[in-house]
């Protein structure tokens, strides 16, 4: 490429600037019931953390190692993550990006114990904790990262809740960036990260205490989440498991007693709020970026007048750049769905037209979403809302009433890619269309597939009704054409 057009291409790539007081103007929606937002770290305050741009490698399970590859990390030294100065084409951006969305760490995750390390090189250690790898004999959660101190161990950050194996045939699978996780963390007998949220937490706080910080909501009487200050270890690691499982998610900000399923990335430049609950508004790849630096490391811990640390604490303790934020997000606007398996046959044609008669005001083609909201059951909005449906669908309220993610509203989901997600409801409570679809759910003696309170096994799985009173080959039908989606 001649020198001028690639300088010429270098000065119209313009990055947005993440952390802009003009931004957050409009941004957020308010807490259910209340007169504030979330509230957010000045930009000073963002732009003093220091820039984190670390490659990180593959970990291999000991007996799919290639040869000489321990070797490679031992002397390659630290690389940088992205080198924006160098990107020139659109291609090369995405390509950057996708580099930054599967290789990005959770900083405080890393250690450099050389026992640790040696135990993850054990082939002993795996067959004993019966560790099995992906197909490309890789674990999906965890990379070596290369720092200054050496070679250590690290979580993923964004690709360790959106990567989805998907099967092809004879091939074992096949990665997909983006879609919620349906791969379990490796059963190590440590833990990498003690909780998240102590990131943002004043250090001298216990466990208990960051647990019961990470879900707490000030404003409201009664909070459950009062529960967490006196847990035992072992009650917490039941809500924990449950509520972290494989394809969910009990975030900071979120709850253990509700919470949500790992949303889907893929298709996401078509949609107009962020979260199940709506709590920001997605108007540009600006809004992208700077969510994505929120949930990463500047997620602020303070609510109106409430704080849910001592204000001398807030802090962001690191983050991405500019450039390497807008390079992901160029990257997650690119992504596409997996090939779909399921032929449109005359099954799903029968089932279109009772999707088309029943179902596409709500979930209005192509992207099989009105891009509007729904009440939670008992929310009443102040006022009318062009975005807003004024109706409930009556499925569990508490994350949109009940946690510091509270809007009062859930989205309307798009169901474009349905078939691969393989949770349903914003709470995971359904695990197939099937369950969806079934009446029984609606019974106290149901036995859901998806998310469950600790130990439950039956309980009704009330909302979302429409659909549970046609006939079971009306059922069939309609779940054949959703799955061509």
């Amino acid at each position: 490429m001649p020198a001028l057009v690639a300088s010429i291409l270098v000065a119209q790539t313009r990055v947005p600037r993440v952390w802009d007081e003009k931004g957050f103007a409009g941004w957020q929606l308010p807490i259910a019931g209340q007169k504030f937002t979330a509230g957010h770290f000045t930009e000073e305050e963002y732009y003093r953390a220091p820039i984190e741009n670390v490659r990180t490698y593959p970990v291999y399970a000991p007996n799919r190692e290639p040869e000489g590859y321990w070797r490679f990390l031992n002397t390659i030294g630290p690389k940088p993550l992205i080198e924006a100065e160098k990107l020139e084409t659109r291609r090369e951006w995405v390509d950057a990006g996708q580099r930054v969305f599967e290789e990005f760490d959770f900083v405080p995750s890393r250690r450099y114990d050389p026992e640790l390390i040696r135990t993850l090189r054990s082939q002993a250690y795996f067959t004993e904790r019966k560790i099995e790898p992906l197909p490309d004999g890789t674990l999906p959660d965890v990379r070596w990262v290369v720092t200054q101190k050496g070679i250590g161990i690290s979580v993923r950050e964004c690709a360790g809740c959106h990567l989805r194996w998907v099967p092809g045939p004879g091939t074992g699978g096949k990665p997909y960036y983006g879609a919620p996780e349906n791969v379990p963390f490796p059963n190590f007998s440590f833990n990498f990260v003690d909780l998240g949220a102590g990131v943002y937490l004043p250090r001298g706080d216990d466990s208990a205490a960051i647990r019961w910080r990470s879900h707490f909501v000030p404003w409201i009487s009664n909070d459950i989440h009062t529960r967490i200050k006196t847990m035992t270890n072992k009650e917490w690691e039941a809500w924990d498991a449950a509520s972290n499982g494989m394809g969910m998610q009990a975030r900071w900000d979120g709850s253990i007693y509700y919470p949500t399923k790992i949303p889907d990335l893929i298709g996401i430049k078509d949609r107009k709020f962020f979260d199940h609950t709506a709590t920001h508004r997605h108007r540009g790849i600006e809004d992208l970026m700077r969510y994505a630096a929120q949930v990463i490391s500047a997620d602020s811990p303070h609510f109106g007048p409430y704080d849910i640390v001592p204000r001398a604490d807030r802090r962001v303790p690191y983050r991405l750049s500019d450039e390497a934020l807008y390079a992901m997000a160029i990257y997650i606007y690119s992504l596409e769905a997996p090939p779909n398996p399921n032929r449109f046959d005359a099954t799903a044609a029968a089932g279109q037209k009772i999707f088309t008669a029943n179902c596409a005001g709500c979930h209005t083609p192509p992207q099989y979403t009105n891009n509007k909201l729904t009440l939670a059951k008992g929310f009443k909005p102040d006022a009318a809302n062009p975005d807003v449906m004024p109706v409930s669908v009556g499925t569990d309220p508490g994350g949109a009433m009940l946690t510091r993610k509270g809007t009062g509203y859930y989205k309307v989901p798009a169901l474009k890619g349905v078939w691969y997600r393989g949770r349903y409801l914003h709470d995971g409570s359904l695990a197939s269309l099937e369950e969806m679809f079934d009446p029984r759910r609606l019974r106290p003696d149901f036995e859901p597939g998806g998310w469950n309170p600790p130990g439950v096994k039956k309980r009704a799985v009330a909302g979302h009704e429409f659909g549970l009173k046609l006939s079971a080959p009306e059922s069939a039908q309609l779940i054949a054409f959703l799955k061509t989606l």
